[in-house]
């Protein structure tokens, strides 16, 4: 396990892009892809676990765009909403650490799933940790958004650098809005609109596994290679 020998060893917000659950599905002979999304789902209740154990007390995590709800088949969206009415809440609650926060358009959810997810949310509230999911998640609406409550709220009147700042506390999430490492599975060389202004300064680590095959040692992997980027920066 990777522990802090500096403050700047282990990066304080973790991001995470979890892909991989529909190819990991067809790679284990499933032909039905919705046995990866569920794996997917109930592998987060293990990934915050570990991050607990390591002291880190933010993450973010892709779960779902507004992109893939939008475009992706009737059936495979509807699996996805009852693994976020069901599965999802159930490993956020199990921890008695992570708060739970959403970024996204719950608009685009049924009324039930969103419901559900609105409930973890105020029964999570006293924890310490700080989880935010992206869930019908729209980078540019997310920003867009931000910058209106900001102006909203008087910063109109601040000079750039304070703008930005109001910003950013105006984004939805924990109190830590900056993310100091992206974590993306699958091998995928992109970042996919992964909150790009919390993201700014991340560094970002691109594993080869399939998100439901991650391990405990890819994290450590993921970890160690953001410690040994920060010691040639110093």
């Amino acid at each position: 396990m990777i522990t802090a020998r500096r403050p700047d060893a282990l990066p304080r917000h973790v991001g995470l892009i979890m892909d991989g659950n529909r190819r990991w599905a067809r790679a284990a002979g499933h032909l039905d892809v919705s046995v990866g999304h569920r794996a997917g789902a109930e592998h987060l209740g293990d990934f915050l676990g570990w991050l607990e154990r390591r002291g880190i007390e933010h993450a973010t995590v892709y779960v779902l765009s507004a992109d893939n709800i939008r475009k992706r088949a009737g059936d495979e969206v509807d699996h996805l909403f009852r693994l976020l009415r069901t599965v999802v809440p159930e490993q956020v609650r199990s921890s008695t650490y992570w708060r739970l926060h959403v970024s996204g358009d719950l608009g685009l959810l049924p009324p039930a799933t969103r419901t559900a997810l609105e409930a973890a949310v105020a029964e999570t509230v006293t924890r310490p940790g700080h989880l935010t999911l992206a869930i019908g998640y729209d980078p540019r609406a997310d920003i867009v958004a931000g910058i209106r409550a900001a102006v909203a709220a008087g910063g109109g009147d601040l000079d750039s650098d304070a703008l930005s700042d109001a910003i950013t506390d105006a984004l939805p999430g924990g109190p830590v809005k900056e993310i100091d490492l992206v974590i993306r599975t699958s091998g995928e060389q992109r970042i996919s609109g992964f909150f790009p202004w919390q993201s700014q300064h991340a560094e970002i680590h691109v594993s080869p596994r399939m998100w439901p095959a991650f391990t405990e040692r890819d994290l450590d992997h993921a970890l160690a290679d953001f410690a040994a980027r920060r010691v040639r920066r110093l």
